[in-house]
Order: structure tokens, then sequence, then C-alpha cells
């Protein structure tokens, strides 16, 4: 699933592909804006993990990633 974060003050949002399910990543987020975590963390698939604090997120989108087409189409 892909996820992309918006951190304050940045100009580019984070994006990366997660194997976590939307309900871990959910909760996560949730968990991170009440204050239980002063910051979120994320691993990708490749078991890299992202780390924003809590109070710079702007927001989270959490989704399928959308399949690009490569290639040339036939007339």
């Amino acid at each position: 699933m892909e996820v992309k974060i918006g951190v304050q003050h940045a100009p580019r949002e984070i994006v990366l592909e997660s194997g976590q399910s939307v309900q871990d990543v959910e909760r996560m987020v949730a968990e991170a804006l009440a204050g239980k975590s002063q910051m979120l963390s994320l691993e990708d698939e490749r078991g890299r993990k992202v780390l924003v604090p809590a109070d710079r997120l702007a927001y989270v989108e959490i989704g399928e990633p959308t399949v690009r087409k490569v290639g040339f189409g036939t007339l």
C-alpha cells in the first residue's frame, strides 16, 4: 500500500510503499497525534524506517499505489 505523508514547512511529501495494513497505519498515526508517541514511525517494504515528528504532521494519505503504464499504445 502507498502512504503519503505531508510534513509542515517541507516542500515535498514523503511517499513510501508499506507492507503494513491500513488499520495499523491509521492506529500509529492516531497514537502519534494523540500524544502517545512523539514520532510517527513507519516501515517500508524494504525494511527502512521513516520517522516524522508528530507535531510536524500536516496530513497522511493511505491508499493503493497508482499503476504507472509504460510503453506505447497501438492505434
